[in-house]
């Protein structure tokens, strides 16, 4: 169904509340008191200083804290409200008066529209957080939660609704079904267990704030309708934009242009009244009130776009959008690109024919107001420090305050079960086999590939980014395959963006050069021209896994050029000038041209990619489709076992797939290694070996680009055993490791020797050497004849002096060379210049 609805939707002709209604209702209305005194419950103690049946008095001089993700959207007309029975509109529930155990009576005061009593719901409220506890532990978990969150001065509570719906089904329901009214009730409780525990009220800005989320019932973008709208739902999707902080007034000063009286007004009912007058008696003066805005109160706001996950929309189908607004704490917890689950209110706005005309259309705008936010990538998995690149470096202090920041995002986790799950982690890594096992967890149904699996598993772990004043050097592997059919390339790419929550999957033929890095757009609401972010910036410190890179156009790829060692993406288009973060990882895959390897020429002519843009990654692997009886036999024998019902041992990873994801994330946020004086030395001598290699075939066999891989190699490999330095088998694996790449990629077809010019210029040596020895044969040749020469005269007189065949190609490309040493007749002849 549409995500749209009209003014015929059943929610939008409920009752309209009192016109003096705030956030909670009625002005006068306060809930009854509690039917079950707060003594009788597990491990409470009563206060003496608050009632546990009535919403907490404000504060002298304040108001009730306010919540803008709750009261936001919310008018008279539109929304479930709180009444007193005996107020207009209030019908079907009994308004008789309620006794408590100890025989005190209160008046009953319902849900609008519902026979629904507070004092029972704040009942049911309070004994689910005072006495819900998990199995194997005698402790109430919310109770200990809130200590915890008084403790560290946080000022929220996220509370599971699965806990919920074990406890109390009914109470559950009630939350689903009017948040509006419920959440500003787990709010107050949540308060008053923290007075009980602290002995005195916490201050305003200090007061807890309950944020449920886990639902049971998770629903699709595109299958929001009319009867979500103003119930809890929860949504899955990937985060496409995000505005900047939007100021939401909160209240409003008024001040007397006429005699300087001030009023100060607060958000009621989703607008601040403007006093008429002056309320100074000795003035009374009318339409001299004026908005003081730098006296005001303003909250946090934030408007973000979210689009379902690329691998959830249906066959043939679009991805389909919603607007989100994020409030106070919940700002900027989601970036673009992020996967996230959101937990919030689904709500409806009204929209006018024209800005200065009260009519509105007749299909309503739908956004969600956001409770919850769970990015899923838990753990916060491929997250770097943030990017100060001209900055002088970060501080000791700072980098001390990020290193004991959690490695795994807080839900209902308490202390002891996250330091339970770092041990675990920390158990893992001191395994000395650690590296095997990681190896064979990475796509245990692809048969083989084990330098190719190490190499992506670098990749997955990733280096250290260097800053200093005035440059950076990334801590990001690229890595290209290149091979035959039907090797497991295109698989390898599927389950690294499975196991990577952060990244975009692309195709080269189906990507275009704004796809890729930012394109302009209108936005339909402001009609401001705004920057949407492509796939490269959505993958920022994630991977962005490229297949059929070979068939990518050339702007299309022209682009990665500055993504790809700068990791930034500079875009200067309809007035917009900005430089984007693009700190990802790119895995790509190629199939050489006529979808076969040859051997008799080097890796450029087989894919035809610039050569610029190939020395750029750090890892080339050639999977080639060797035919061997043994192999093929195994091979067969593999892939067969997979169709059974219980796969062999071999095709099943020895660390589970969440697990894995989260000991990558725990090493990339909490293991930043550094390099010692013999590592470093190791790294100088084999760097001078490779190149070595090549002083007696003046060619170069290794660039100081291979010397930074082989850095962020080690890197890499120290962090898979959590260790805080470099050492020298972490060296001896990375050089063995980048040897083997280069074999592959960079071998001189003609020697068979490694030749980097091969992959820096597509030429190598060799090649260049006889090249150059052909167009001195091709000048002395036409230097000596008698009358100028076609090219075919020239190919037939050369092919009868040499040995080896030449082509037509061959003899244009010498010519090349000699250019400024001929010239060109008329019919296509050539005649040497001193002729």
């Amino acid at each position: 169904m549409s995500d749209q609805a009209g003014p015929s939707s059943p929610t939008l002709s409920l009752p309209a509340a009192p016109a003096d209604s705030g956030q909670y209702g009625a002005a006068s209305a306060q809930p009854a008191a509690s039917s079950l005194p707060a003594s009788s419950l597990p491990g409470s103690t009563a206060s003496p200083h608050m009632s546990y049946g009535a919403l907490a008095p404000p504060v002298s001089g304040s108001r009730r804290p306010y919540r803008s993700d709750i009261s936001q959207g919310y008018t008279p007309q539109r929304g479930r409200r709180l009444s007193l029975p005996g107020n207009s509109g209030f019908t079907g529930a009994d308004s008789e008066a309620m006794s408590d155990d100890d025989g005190t009576e209160h008046n009953n005061t319902f849900v609008w529209g519902t026979n629904l009593v507070i004092a029972d719901i704040q009942n049911r409220i309070r004994r689910f957080m005072r006495s819900f506890t998990q199995e194997g532990s005698s402790e109430a978990l919310y109770t200990t939660l809130i200590k915890q969150a008084v403790d560290d001065e946080e000022v929220f509570l996220n509370i599971d609704l699965m806990h919920m719906y074990e406890y109390d089904r009914e109470l559950y329901g009630q939350l689903i079904a009017y948040p509006g009214e419920v959440i500003p009730l787990l709010d107050n409780e949540a308060r008053y267990i923290a007075a009980d525990l602290t002995g005195e009220e916490l201050p305003e800005d200090k007061m807890l704030t309950v944020r449920p989320f886990n639902l049971k019932e998770h629903k699709v973008i595109r299958d929001l309708n009319p009867e979500d709208m103003n119930k809890l739902i929860s949504v899955s999707g990937m985060v496409t934009r995000s505005s900047s902080i939007i100021p939401d007034p909160r209240s409003g000063l008024f001040r007397c242009a006429a005699c300087g009286e001030e009023v100060l007004n607060y958000l009621q009912a989703g607008a601040i009244e403007e006093p008429g007058k002056c309320p100074n008696a000795m003035c009374g003066k009318t339409m001299t009130m004026q908005l003081m805005h730098n006296f005001s109160e303003y909250n946090n706001k934030q408007l973000i776009k979210m689009q379902e996950n690329p691998n959830a929309i249906p066959e043939g189908e679009t991805p389909h959008s919603v607007t989100l607004f994020a409030h106070d704490h919940l700002v900027d917890m989601a970036k673009p690109g992020d996967r996230i689950t959101l937990t919030g209110i689904y709500k409806v706005e009204g929209m006018r024919v024209n800005p200065r005309i009260r009519m509105l259309k007749s299909v309503y705008k739908t956004f969600i107001d956001a409770i919850h936010i769970s990015r899923d990538e838990r753990s916060k998995m491929f997250t770097v420090k943030p990017d100060d690149s001209m900055a002088d470096g970060l501080s000791q202090e700072k980098t001390q305050q990020e290193s004991e920041e959690p490695a795994f995002q807080l839900g209902t986790e308490s202390k002891e079960q996250l330091e339970t799950k770092e041990a675990e982690m920390q158990e893992l890594g001191a395994d000395p086999d650690i590296y095997e096992k990681l190896t064979a967890s990475i796509a245990p149904s692809i048969w083989q590939l084990d330098d190719v699996k190490k190499g992506i598993l670098c990749q997955l772990f990733g280096g250290t980014t260097k800053e200093w004043s005035g440059g950076r050097v990334r801590g990001e592997l690229n890595v290209l395959l290149v091979g035959d059919p039907g090797v497991s390339k295109s698989q390898l790419l599927s389950y690294v963006h499975k196991l990577a929550p952060r990244g975009i999957y692309t195709s080269g033929r189906g990507s275009s050069a704004v796809g890729l890095t930012a394109y302009v757009s209108k936005d339909p609401e402001t009609r401001e021209m705004v920057l949407e972010s492509g796939a490269l910036v959505l993958s920022d410190q994630g991977i962005c896994c490229i297949d059929e890179f070979d068939k990518m156009s050339d702007n299309a790829r022209s682009m990665l050029h500055e993504v790809m060692e700068q990791q930034t993406v500079s875009v200067a288009k309809a007035g917009i000038i900005a430089t984007l973060n693009a700190r990802t990882s790119v895995l790509a895959c190629a199939n050489p041209v006529g979808s076969r390897y040859n051997p008799r020429i080097s890796v450029i002519d087989n894919i035809q990619l610039p050569p610029s843009l190939m020395s750029r990654f750090d890892l080339i692997y050639l999977v080639l489709d060797k035919i061997n009886d043994s192999t093929d036999r195994k091979l067969a024998r593999h892939l067969i076992a997979l169709f059974y019902d219980n796969p062999p041992e071999n095709a099943q990873a020895v660390i589970p797939l969440e697990k894995l994801r989260d000991f990558i994330a725990f090493a990339r946020a909490r293991c930043q290694p550094e390099l010692t004086d013999e590592a470093g030395q190791d790294l100088v001598n084999a760097y001078q070996t490779m190149r070595h290699q090549g002083i007696g075939r003046n060619c170069i066999t290794a660039t100081p680009r291979q010397l930074e891989s082989m850095i962020r190699l080690s890197e890499a490999l120290a962090r898979m055993r959590l260790s805080p330095v470099v050492e020298r088998h972490d060296v001896a694996e990375a050089v063995r490791l980048m040897k083997v790449a280069m074999q592959q990629s960079a071998t001189d077809p003609t020697t068979g020797t490694i030749d980097m010019d091969c992959i820096n210029i597509g030429v190598s040596s060799s090649d260049r050497r006889a090249r150059d020895q052909l167009s001195n044969e091709v000048l002395a040749l036409l230097k000596s004849a008698r009358t100028s020469l076609t090219i075919m005269e020239l190919v037939n007189q050369m092919n009868a002096q040499a040995s080896v065949p030449v082509s037509q190609l061959d003899v244009n490309e010498a010519l090349k060379g000699i250019a400024h040493e001929y010239v060109r007749l008329p019919g296509g002849r050539l005649q040497a210049t001193n002729a």
